[in-house]
């Protein structure tokens, strides 16, 4: 009755700001025709359910087992039949409906090769769903997902995953795993590139942002797919950065830092989830009951199904958690692990275990029942080759579309860090600049990791992209290579050269007669992602000799990083004039540098992760808690027995939504619509931002809140909002913040989630150090 409400209320608003008149037997059709829409709706839900259920009663307990079993691309499906081995195998398993799903099967003619023999040769002829990592792009390449996140636009953040969905589905595609929603603090691990940093509110909304952005509206249309909510749960988490690391938290982070972007990914609509391969407090996640069964498909009312990460299952032998395979199966099963990826465990055990009792029917038919539906709501049932046509596939792959907003997304995620003596933007005549760096040419590196189907060496370069403004005078020197390790399997593995400075001289003699010189240094694309974790942050390889014995030579130097993760930029903060943060940024990445670098595009990205003084700060967040002997970061605390360090400040270097622009903006006092807020109340936070530069610009205003004290210790400030504010040279624009009873909501020292009453400081600048506050009492 209440979407009823809302959705009438909404209906009866539209009109009366449209000034249209409504008499009563007006009213009454309009009454009739909305409650035909939304019965229709909740029929269309229904009618998949029972066709869901009618189609498990004719499904053998091998077909049921079968769609629970996952394949990775195992052969030219265009080519000629397997005849032998364990190729025949899976062929024929596809053949009888024993496949639920494939991955890494991509392209028209080769999705078309697997339906067929799904859909017209197996006994029911059910659908295979196909899946792909369609991470920040498929073969046109959009800034990687932390990149992105840098833009605090949640518009263009749902236009990239659209986009995405959009060429991926051209290509056959129905099903990305994507979005990474995992929250994490350490910079360390390289899966930071995948998510949307450390802030559990920024990475609920763009967990929203980017399944809507796949799923679009109508999950049946032929341009969208089904997503992926990932990896549940506290990947983020693994002990040291160390990627597939244990992981060891309380109740209270799992809820308030953990949990939030997952549940957001549901109430979004999200599909289907990933559990993690991470154990989770002595419990792998892929068996985990607590959060499988308990908060995802209990508390939280999914409806969705889990696949496991790739082979996780038999991973739990590694973990010491399942004695054998066939354990695995059954601790899998039971935690409410609904399809295992390229383990196979499934497919060979759970009859047995079903035979043995081990496993029941219900949850066997609980989990083909999910997947089941899914493949319906994609509209596969109707049409499984409705993904498959040729033509769309030539027209869609790399078009002005999708390429022009890379770009646009590419040049909203650039951080601008350091602008002393308005060196920046570059001046378009008249200059002499002098570009070096191993990446200033690198086609390959912007393109980051996750970017499976894209081509090699297929991004705009910065040499190439400033090579288009041809007012100045430009010079290159790579200085240090890029060299070629031992492929891992995956893909060609390049690094930053460690063993060759003879091109140090080079670069010296191009830089000394610059006006300005611009170094782009970083890491190469694959130095972060999957399997990536670093104990140093610095610049790999020999690009900080590079960079100082530039420095010596010409001091007005111009640092653009590439990078993945965050770094440690100490001697370059306290010495460079100017830092650009420019992480992987994608098939546009050099033109976005460019049109930044020469003020065509005015920067206003903002760090969505802290960046650290040195590594040991790690893991290192803005909302952390207090001590009960907090010190004062950098004063004298007049003794050594407070929480600190004795050879570097606890604050970070660069904190979380720290960014700066072209121009200079001002945000004033704030004001409280009450000091007092009551249930069911709100009360309105109000400033006044202004530019007071010259350039038109944007500001993102940050709220952040304080619960002083409660029944569990709270951070010492969180983000509870946030506005995009675009402003001329001379323009004010006033800004309100909305905060009521379910914005203090947190998961208390009783484990429950609720507001307390108590007293609450406020604060709005542009990072998370602001120091504009004030305060309010909740009674």
């Amino acid at each position: 009755m209440g979407k009823i409400n809302g959705f009438t209320h909404f209906f009866f608003n539209t009109f009366n700001i449209l000034d249209i008149p409504i008499n009563k037997i007006m009213r009454k059709l309009l009454l009739l025709l909305i409650s035909v829409i939304l019965v229709s709706c909740q029929t269309s839900n229904s009618e998949i359910d029972v066709k869901v259920k009618n189609l498990l009663s004719q499904m053998t307990l091998e077909e049921k087992i079968g769609q629970m079993n996952q394949y990775n691309g195992f052969y030219n499906a265009t080519g000629p039949a397997p005849v032998e081995g364990d190729q025949k195998e899976k062929y024929d398993n596809v053949k009888k409906g024993l496949v639920g799903s494939m991955l890494n099967v991509t392209g028209v003619d080769e999705v078309r090769a697997f339906q067929k023999l799904a859909v017209e040769e197996s006994r029911l002829g059910i659908p295979i769903i196909f899946g792909f990592d369609v991470i920040h792009g498929y073969k046109t390449i959009f800034p990687i997902p932390l990149a992105e996140s840098a833009s605090w636009d949640l518009d263009i953040i749902e236009k990239s995953a659209k986009m995405s969905a959009k060429e991926a589905s051209a290509a056959g595609l129905n099903w990305t795993f994507a979005p990474m929603v995992d929250i994490t603090r350490d910079a360390r691990w390289g899966r930071v590139m995948e998510g949307a940093g450390e802030d559990p509110y920024l990475g609920s909304l763009i967990a929203a942002a980017r399944v809507k952005g796949f799923q679009g509206t109508d999950l049946s249309s032929y341009q969208t797919i089904a997503s992926t909510a990932k990896h549940f749960a506290a990947y983020g988490f693994a002990e040291s950065g160390r990627d597939y690391n244990t992981v060891d938290i309380g109740i209270n982070t799992l809820h308030n830092i953990v949990l939030p972007p997952f549940k957001a990914a549901v109430d979004a609509g999200v599909k289907t989830f990933m559990n993690s391969f991470n154990d989770l407090n002595g419990i792998p996640a892929t068996a985990d009951k607590y959060l499988q069964r308990e908060i995802l498909k209990g508390d939280w009312g999914f409806d969705g199904f889990i696949v496991s990460d790739w082979g996780s299952l038999r991973e739990m032998i590694d973990h010491g958690f399942a004695k054998d395979r066939k354990h695995a199966g059954e601790l899998a099963l039971n935690g409410g692990s609904d399809m295992d990826m390229e383990s196979y465990i499934y497919l060979e055990y759970i009859k047995e275990l079903l035979d043995e009792g081990k496993v029941k029917m219900t949850q066997i038919d609980d989990a083909v029942g999910r997947i089941l539906k899914v493949k319906y709501e994609l509209g596969l049932f109707d049409d499984p080759y409705k993904y498959l046509d040729n033509e769309r596939e030539i027209n869609v792959t790399g078009s002005k579309e999708i390429l022009d907003a890379t770009l646009e997304v590419a040049k909203h995620s650039i951080v601008l860090l350091k602008n002393e003596g308005d060196i920046l933007p570059l001046k378009k005549n008249g200059q002499k600049i002098a570009l070096i760096g191993p990446l200033a040419d690198d086609k390959n590196s912007p393109l980051g990791n996750w970017r499976i189907a894209a081509e090699n060496n297929s991004a705009v370069s910065v040499l190439e992209a400033m090579r288009e403004y041809k007012g100045n005078r430009l010079t290159h020197a790579m200085g240090v290579k890029l060299v070629n390790k031992i492929p891992d399997g995956f893909h060609e593995e390049v690094s930053i050269n460690e063993t060759d400075k003879t091109g140090i001289l080079n670069a010296q003699r191009v830089a000394r007669d610059a006006d300005v010189v611009v170094m782009v240094l970083g890491e190469y694309g694959f130095q972060s992602g999957e399997g990536r974790s670093r104990t140093n942050l610095d610049l790999p390889g020999f690009q900080q000799e590079l960079l100082e014995q530039v420095y010596k030579v010409n001091k007005n130097i111009v640092l653009v990083l590439m990078n993945g993760r965050p770094l440690v930029l100490n001697w370059h903060n306290n010495n460079l004039p100017a830092i650009v943060e420019a992480w992987h940024l994608g098939s546009s990445s050099g033109t976005a540098i460019a049109e930044v670098l020469y003020g065509d595009f005015n920067p206003s990205g903002k760090l969505p992760m802290s960046f650290p003084r040195s590594v040991g700060q790690m893991p290192l967040y803005y909302n952390y808690k207090s001590t009960g002997r907090p010190g004062a970061d950098g004063e004298d605390a007049g003794s050594v027995f407070w929480s600190h360090y004795q050879d570097e400040l606890n604050s970070p270097l660069y904190p979380f939504g720290y960014g700066l622009s072209y121009t200079d903006f001002t945000i004033s006092d704030i004001s409280l619509s009450s000091n007092e807020l009551s249930t069911n109340e709100s009360i309105t936070a109000t400033v006044s931002v202004s530019n007071i530069g010259d350039v038109k610009g944007r500001e993102i205003v940050q709220l952040y809140i304080q619960d002083k004290y409660a029944s569990s210790t709270r951070p010492v400030r969180e983000l509870k909002g946030f506005e995009l504010v675009d402003l001329e040279p001379g323009e004010t624009k006033t800004v309100e913040f909305t905060i009521n009873e379910k914005l203090l909501e947190f998961y208390n020292g009783s484990n429950q989630w609720t507001a307390e009453p108590g007293e609450f400081n406020v604060f709005i600048g542009n990072s998370s150090k602001t120091k504009n506050s004030t305060n309010f009492y909740f009674r």
